[in-house]
């Protein structure tokens, strides 16, 4: 009998040991602002991809070819690294771009010309807004360190790529939107959303929607998140 207790208090003490590691673990699983944050990058990470690709066959400008390709590039890059911490932490991914991502992509496939650089260059730059206020989102209220790290290494990339569209916007005489010093946009001029229009994550672990690429009304630069 005494051997018996002795294994029933060995056992106890066990699991008291296990405990501290169950809780950990449970730690560092991700929150909902984490999940968000992975799938709406991926899905911009897609958009671009495609919209990337119009550019570089359908953009008359050579710096709009010349960007178009080097976003293909870098957001294929990025959504590598998406990927694989996406599936390190167990979240599932969309497989394809927002339904108003696809507008976006439908739009532009509509246009050539002068016409599809504007309307490209201006898609781009609201999706860029987008993106970046979702990244600042995820440094300042994510949990898991994989994804606040992958958000970290994302901004100055997605931060590059809206400074060379802020440039072209100002050539080709397309509306930039106003962005204050930390890089949020606030709501000056008017301007078409753009790619990186996804559910973007908000403090809180809740979604608000934002604008997407292309589409033919015009709309007030996003506010910052």
């Amino acid at each position: 009998m005494l051997g018996i207790k002795r294994l029933g208090l060995l056992a106890a003490l066990v699991v008291v040991g296990l405990a501290p590691a169950a809780a950990a673990q449970a730690a560092a699983q991700p929150s909902t602002q984490d999940t968000q944050y992975l799938q709406a990058l991926h899905q911009v990470n897609l958009a671009e991809i495609v919209t990337g690709n119009l550019a570089q066959q359908k953009g008359q400008n050579q710096q709009v070819k010349d960007l178009g390709k080097q976003f293909v590039t870098d957001h294929t890059q990025l959504d590598q690294t998406v990927q694989s911490t996406a599936q390190q932490l167990n979240v599932q991914l969309p497989t394809q771009p927002t339904a108003d991502q696809q507008k976006v992509v439908d739009k532009l496939n509509s246009t050539s010309g002068a016409e599809f650089d504007k309307a490209w260059v201006t898609a781009e730059l609201a999706g860029h807004v987008q993106a970046i206020q979702a990244t600042q989102t995820e440094i300042s209220q994510g949990s898991e360190q994989s994804v606040v790290q992958l958000a970290q290494d994302a901004l100055p990339v997605l931060q590059a790529h809206l400074d060379a569209l802020t440039a072209l916007a100002q050539t080709l005489g397309v509306p930039v939107p106003q962005t204050s010093a930390s890089g949020t946009a606030s709501p000056s001029g008017s301007a078409t959303p753009g790619p990186g229009g996804t559910e973007s994550p908000t403090p809180g672990g809740t979604t608000t929607e934002s604008p997407t690429p292309g589409t033919t009304e015009t709309a007030p630069a996003p506010s910052a998140s």
